[in-house]
């Protein structure tokens, strides 16, 4: 799992504070408010530590209390935090903190559904590289939160052999025989195939792990027979919530899908304010 490593949550505050936060000024310094944020949804919870991130680095002034845990299943019209603190500051990093939050909280709660699907099926579903730019390992963090895995974070910590690689290498064999030379022994080693033929072809390069792109659920049975259990093997391509089950069941040990991280729709929070003091 990812861990919640955070990234630079200046750069989030400043695309929206830009030169200052000219709405925020018209209140005075001296006032402290408290404030809840609500979800209207019920969704997985996730993304507490950016939440908490954004309102540090404005001030050290601002108490968050969390009312649930990270990857808590949340009820709609739920009550998540309590915040107290400078009116200014709550205002201001108001937007950049609950846009964190319902975007990743989005990616836990679509993991979570497909997590789900395939229980008790030994196959675990993996994340893609198909991310919302920046958020990166921000959303792998928020897919383990719902109980799926993460594939390699980038192109520099697996190698992912398709088409246009095996064109330009010349076959599969050479690819895979090119990628052990030059990567580094604990570097995995994956080839994506499109039809049995390249299975088989894979399967005697002898990669650490074969994607089955695209592959019928009969052919993804065939090439679990002719597999034996020597190379692990991986489903990608066009996985929905109602066909994943049937793909986990045919004994391939991964699917992988993009939609994770792709296909989300943000999870509806709000923060209210009920209570000023001078």
């Amino acid at each position: 799992m990812i861990s919640p490593t955070l990234p630079d949550i200046s750069a989030y505050l400043q695309e929206d504070i830009g030169s200052g936060d000219i709405t925020a000024a018209i209140i005075p310094q001296t006032v402290q408010a408290e404030a809840v944020v609500i979800t209207r949804e019920a969704r997985v919870l996730c993304g507490q530590p950016w939440f908490d991130a954004v309102f540090k680095h404005l001030t050290a002034d601002v108490a968050i209390l969390w009312l649930a845990q990270e990857g808590d299943a949340i009820s709609a019209g739920a009550t998540l935090c309590n915040l107290s603190g400078s009116a200014r500051t709550l205002l201001t990093g108001e937007r950049t903190a609950l846009n964190l939050l319902q975007t990743l909280s989005a990616t836990a709660t679509v993991a979570k559904q497909y997590a789900d699907a395939v229980a008790g099926t030994g196959c675990k579903v993996l994340d893609t590289r198909k991310t919302i730019p920046g958020l990166r390992k921000a959303q792998k963090y928020a897919v383990a939160c719902g109980g799926c895995y993460n594939h390699r974070i980038g192109l520099y910590d697996g190698v992912l052999i398709k088409e246009n690689h095996i064109i330009a290498a010349g076959s599969i064999a050479k690819a895979v025989q090119m990628a052990r030379q030059q990567s580094s022994v604990s570097v995995e080693v994956e080839v994506e195939v499109e039809s049995l033929q390249e299975f088989q072809e894979a399967s005697a390069a002898k990669p650490d792990r074969i994607m089955l792109d695209n592959f019928s659920l009969a052919d993804m049975r065939t090439a679990v027979a002719m597999n034996q259990h020597a190379i692990e093997l991986e489903a990608s391509g066009n996985i929905t919530l109602e066909n994943i089950r049937s793909i986990a069941e045919t004994g391939v040990d991964y699917i992988s899908i993009g939609a994770l991280t792709k296909n989300i729709r943000a999870i509806d929070l709000s923060m209210r304010i009920n209570l000023v003091t001078a």
